[in-house]
């Protein structure tokens, strides 16, 4: 873990965090090209060649995981992991809940209503990464909240996935799970073979291939969003600094291309932070490839500096001192509030969902929530008194446009003007 100042020779390596992108994919974009339409055109036949070859899935396994295998997964689960995958679906049910939006009516003059009727999407496809680490908790992220937005087909697609990913299917009820992973997963999703029905929407994260086909298919199928590699900020100026470097080395150990940086006006503050990133990290092989070439302790010149270039880099998650801190943080993904909200702990069971922006997206954007399977479909009626209220000054618009049968059509129901 580095340390820079904002100042003098570190101030390029500072700027260059706020200009990051997430390009892990593009170098395997023509082959993750060529895999997707193979899986497009091919169907069946090429979704189960590519299955053999890249996820390394035998033939003669199954392409959709019976409801049985998920039901002996969750009996074959140790009561307390049942007990923690109940804990944590109930809490992420229950920030979902809160999240969903009402329908509304509106009167915005007499003889005309306006309103909003929110519509879950018809199907999702939920992918559940299960490379270096099985990830029961990604499961319960994407099909929770389409579960409350109310979408009616869920489907989830995974390569390995862990008997806990399977047993936390079982428990959420999802009966449509296929054992594929990658690109070849993605374009099944997107465009449908023989053995999956396409979905109207894809999401949760994957590896530069995963990622690549959800850019490649973008115009075809709904996504998310394109994650990149897990990012975490710690911005404080009274950190403890065991706690600052328990979660550093926690989000590192996600991927050797995680970023970790800590921001600070303190330089004692940062050289102990840097002290304690190391002692943890030891032992911890991918940890400490991500701190070595993407873990940073930077020192401000002022707070004020320290907090603009934190929403700059518009971290995934981020760390601050206090509560007070939450008026000036305007880009981040989740938000961690003193030193004893641990970031893993909203990884899994706190509610708030951990499918987050990375690569600066979270200057436009949050997180995955309910929001993200529903569509908002917008009402309109009128009388003819409404018409005659509102008529006339929609024709002169319409006259300021140069649109004649515009106002040709309002004129037809009455409307002067």
């Amino acid at each position: 873990m580095k340390l820079l100042r904002t100042s003098g020779r570190g101030a390029d390596a500072v700027a260059a965090l706020t200009d990051r992108r997430n390009a892990s994919y593009e170098s395997v974009l023509p082959q993750t090209l060529r895999i997707v339409e193979s899986v497009r055109r091919g169907g069946d036949p090429a979704l189960l060649r590519l299955r053999a070859k890249l996820d390394r899935i035998s033939p003669q396994s199954l392409l959709r995981i019976p409801e049985v295998d998920l039901e002996l997964a969750w009996e074959s689960t140790p009561e307390p992991t049942r007990q923690a995958l109940k804990i944590a679906a109930r809490n992420i049910r229950a920030f979902a809940a809160r999240q969903r939006p009402r329908n509304f009516d509106l009167k915005p003059a007499p003889g005309v209503t306006t309103g909003q009727r929110v519509i879950p999407l018809a199907s999702v496809g939920c992918y559940v990464p299960s490379g270096r680490y099985p990830l029961p908790s990604t499961l319960l992220m994407t099909v929770i909240p389409a579960q409350v937005a109310g979408v009616e087909r869920i489907v989830v697609t995974s390569p390995h996935p862990a008997r806990e990913t399977l047993a936390a299917a079982a428990m959420l009820g999802v009966t449509e799970f296929y054992r594929v992973g990658g690109a070849q997963a993605i374009a099944a999703l997107a465009y449908g073979t023989e053995s999956m029905p396409r979905v109207d929407k894809i999401v949760g994260p994957g590896n530069a291939w995963v990622t690549g086909a959800k850019k490649l298919v973008a115009f075809d199928c709904a996504i998310d969003m394109l994650a990149g590699p897990t990012e975490a900020v710690v911005t404080s100026e009274i950190g403890d600094p065991a706690s600052v470097a328990a979660d550093l080395v926690a989000q590192a150990e996600h991927d050797p291309y995680a970023l970790a940086i800590f921001i600070t006006t303190q330089p004692s503050l940062a050289k102990a932070v840097i002290t304690e990133v190391k002692r943890r990290a030891r032992g911890n092989t991918i940890a400490t490839a991500a701190l070595t070439n993407h873990g940073l302790a930077i020192v401000a010149r002022s707070v004020q500096e320290a907090r603009d270039l934190t929403n700059r880099v518009a971290p995934e998650h981020l760390t601050v001192d206090s509560a007070a801190d939450l008026a000036w943080v305007r880009n981040a993904g989740s938000v961690f509030v003193g030193r004893w909200s641990a970031q893993p702990l909203g990884d899994y069971i706190t509610g708030p969902n951990h499918t987050l922006p990375t690569s600066g997206l979270a200057r436009v954007r949050g997180g995955l929530s309910v929001l993200d399977f529903l569509k908002f479909i917008t009402v309109q009626e009128y009388s003819r008194q409404g018409v005659q209220q509102l008529g006339p000054a929609a024709i002169r618009l319409a006259n300021a446009e140069g649109l004649e049968a515009h106002a040709a059509a309002i004129r037809a129901r009455g409307a002067r003007g």
